[in-house]
């Protein structure tokens, strides 16, 4: 039994785990194990990443997956819904250009009466003068007239059927830019399905894992507090916005903060070394070719002359056309193209080493993959590539360096072919002018740059064998054949992935964070509590994780030196092990919404603010005064006495805590002295909510409903008389 006629089992997607980009999807499938084992898995998504697919058996003992793969099939598609809304969009795009076509050729009518106007006839010399037909030309005029009132008229109405049909095609372009990306958007449905190969006999259940691209979250929170409480309702929801290319239906939903994307390879200490400069140690897997390599091909370098199938236009030198244009800046004449004895234009270099090896003398540095390879002009030094057998040149062909898979050869790109020898006139050899001196690391103009000293360096891609992809026959660009590193699994999937991704450009919500932005350096998940229907249709839709109890206490804060206004905040202490995410929070009061804040990240068991505006029914007053004086011997000390006085008035119904925050000088000065003179403290960094600037100086004062108190407080600057203040405002 073969892939195609394995036995198929159905699958229903159980849970997601959606990361900061990207997500982790599981399916369960279940059914009786065949004879040879073999099981086709269907409904996997066409964005899937083929490397992240894992199976397992779940429940029953004595089966297991011995393999897995990912195949792709084909097949007609039946009529969907995504076709009705296409179809529509099609035939409003035809209404479109009717009514543009009706309103333009309505103009081109307006502009043809517009220009009518009376033409005299030509007046010939002996002609006696001939009086105007004022009627006549007053009558074309309110004939233009009418006939454009009318025309105008009508110009309205289409202009408004146009206006009115394209408005109905943005939406329906808008509906079917919307709709549900698990509906193919082609006649040809292709089905991704998991190929599993089952090692035992009986019922068994399979879960299959997954990771796709295309799916983003961020948090956000409800909080629900009463003023006489001091606990409240933090509720937290997620935006989650998914484009995977299926539709997540009663699904358990997960988020978590980590990057599906990070490094998992171990850090390498290597070691310091101090003395004479010793070569890199090779990276795994390079060896030297064995020696006699290039003796193994001696055979076919002697093959016989291939037949000419094209004939190239020469210029009078007997250099190709193409050739000599690319060329053509090159000083000096350009010498005549010399007969291979391998074909005309096309040779076989020298058979290179098996992949790893250095390269050979006479032949260029190695070529990226994929790359062109750089033509050198004729006549400069090294441009000449010798035979094996020294049968003549070939100015212009460049070997390629060999690549893992390819026979240990490489095989040499030219320009297009030449015209054969007979057509081409003899001439003389003609030495290489000696290049010019250049400076270190610059090359000639149109001249390629020196290769490396040293034997080529495989990177790691080219190392991975299990990543290196053989190219098939359709592939151009001289890749044929060939093993290529980080070639893609499917270009459809490609294309579906690239897809998927435009999810991450999505505005963000309001106040709201990326996860890995707030996180830090931990990761979190969190589970929601019920299970979710998120469809993929690329925007943000709001699933409700749960319910998670913080301590909450009300403080009215104020900076009265730079504001005389009261503002009532929320101090939020997270009681629970797991962190809480920055992300905007509606604040509601009883039954009354307030306001929608950004919440700080907040780890366990620490402490945060949340502002909630002005507070009315709070005033606050302060007055300052300076008095400056002299003291010591012969008045060489200059005193500065400052004054804070701060009145609180209660207007609410009930007792509130007010912070009053104050600043002091802070000084680095030895000869300036700061004596402070009040009952305030210094807030102690780390103890509270938030982080304080140095000389900062704090009254805590508990107003009973209706209560008023004054604050009084101030210090003393004493600075030597030769010194002065400058800069600021010294009497705030």
């Amino acid at each position: 039994m073969t892939a195609r006629t394995a036995l198929r089992w159905g699958s229903t997607l159980d849970s997601v785990v959606v990361y900061a980009q990207g997500a982790v999807c599981r399916r369960l499938a279940s059914g009786s194990v065949p004879p040879d084992g073999r099981v086709r898995v269907t409904g996997l998504p066409r964005s899937l990443d083929p490397g992240s697919l894992r199976a397992r058996v779940t429940g029953t003992p004595g089966v297991r997956v011995t393999e897995a793969r990912v195949e792709v099939e084909a097949e007609p598609l039946a009529e969907t819904a995504p076709d009705a809304l296409r179809r529509e969009v099609e035939r409003l795009l035809d209404e479109c250009a009717a009514a543009r076509g009706r309103r333009d050729r309505h103009l081109s009518l307006i502009e043809e009466v517009k220009g009518l106007r009376p033409v005299p006839p030509a007046r010939r010399r002996d002609d006696p003068h001939r009086r105007t037909p004022v009627d006549a030309w007053l009558e074309l005029a309110e004939f233009v007239d009418e006939r454009l009132t009318g025309l105008h008229t009508r110009l309205v109405e289409l202009e408004e059927a146009l206006g009115h049909a394209e408005h109905a095609l943005s939406v329906a372009a808008d509906r079917l830019a919307r709709a549900s990306t698990d509906a193919p958007a082609a006649h040809v449905e292709t089905t991704v399905s998991a190929v599993l190969t089952l090692d035992g006999t009986g019922d068994a259940e399979v879960e299959l894992e997954y990771g796709v691209p295309g799916a983003v979250w961020v948090p956000t929170y409800r909080l629900t507090y009463r003023r006489d409480d001091s606990s409240g309702r933090l509720v937290l929801r997620a935006s989650v916005a998914q484009r995977t290319g299926e539709d997540w239906t009663g699904v358990r939903i997960a988020l978590a903060t980590a990057d599906l994307r990070r490094r998992t390879d171990l850090p390498r200490l290597r070691s310091v070394r101090i003395g004479r400069r010793q070569p890199a140690p090779l990276p795994s897997g390079w060896r030297e070719p064995p020696t006699g390599l290039s003796d193994l091909f001696a055979g076919y370098d002697m093959a016989p002359l291939r037949p000419a199938t094209t004939v190239t236009p020469l210029t009078p030198g007997g250099v190709p056309v193409a050739a000599a244009a690319a060329v053509g800046s090159t000083s000096g004449p350009v010498p005549p193209m010399q007969p291979s004895p391998r074909g005309y234009g096309e040779s076989l270099a020298a058979a290179p080493p098996a992949y790893g090896a250095p390269t050979p003398p006479m032949q260029s540095a190695p070529q990226a993959y994929g790359a062109p390879p750089p033509v050198p002009p004729p006549g400069s030094a090294g441009s000449a590539y010798p035979e094996p057998f020294g049968g003549g040149t070939n100015e212009f062909a460049q070997p390629v360096p060999s690549r893992p898979g390819s026979g240990g050869r490489g095989r040499a790109r030219s320009l297009p072919p030449a015209a054969p020898a007979a057509m081409a006139p003899p001439a003389p050899a003609r030495a290489a002018a000696p290049p010019a001196p250049a400076a270190p690391g610059s090359a000639a103009p149109g001249q390629a740059a020196a290769p490396a000293a040293g034997p080529p360096r495989p990177s790691g891609a080219e190392l991975d064998y299990t990543a290196l992809v053989l190219c098939g026959p359709d592939v151009q660009g001289g890749r044929r054949g060939l093993l290529f590193p980080d070639s893609p699994f499917d270009p459809v999937a490609a294309e579906h992935r690239r897809r998927a991704e435009a999810v991450t450009a999505l505005p963000l919500p309001g106040h709201a964070v990326r996860p890995r932005e707030s996180a830090g350096s931990f990761d979190h998940r969190f589970d929601a509590v019920a299970r979710a229907d998120i469809p993929s249709d690329g925007t943000w839709h709001t699933v409700t994780v749960g319910e998670i109890p913080v301590g909450l206490r009300t403080e009215y804060l104020c900076v009265p030196s730079v504001e005389q206004t009261v503002y009532a905040t929320l101090v939020l202490s997270n009681s629970t092990d797991q962190a809480l995410l920055a992300g905007p929070v509606e604040v509601t009061a009883g039954d009354d919404f307030l306001l929608t804040t950004a919440l700080p990240t907040l780890a366990p068991g620490g402490e945060r603010r949340v502002g909630l505006g002005p507070a009315q029914g709070v005033r606050v007053t302060r007055r300052t005064n300076l008095h400056e004086s002299t003291s010591g011997l012969r008045n060489s000390t200059t005193v500065l006495d400052h004054r804070v006085h701060v009145e609180l008035a209660n207007q609410l119904g009930e007792p509130v805590t007010v912070e009053v925050r104050e600043r002091v000088p802070v000084t680095s000065d030895a000869d300036i002295r700061i004596e402070e003179r009040a009952d305030w403290t210094a807030p102690r960094d780390g103890a509270g909510p938030e982080q304080h600037a140095p000389g900062t100086r704090v009254w805590r004062v508990d107003l009973p409903a209706g209560a008023t108190t004054a604050l009084d407080g101030g210090y003393e600057i004493r600075i030597a008389s030769a010194k002065t203040l400058a800069g600021g405002n010294r009497r705030s």
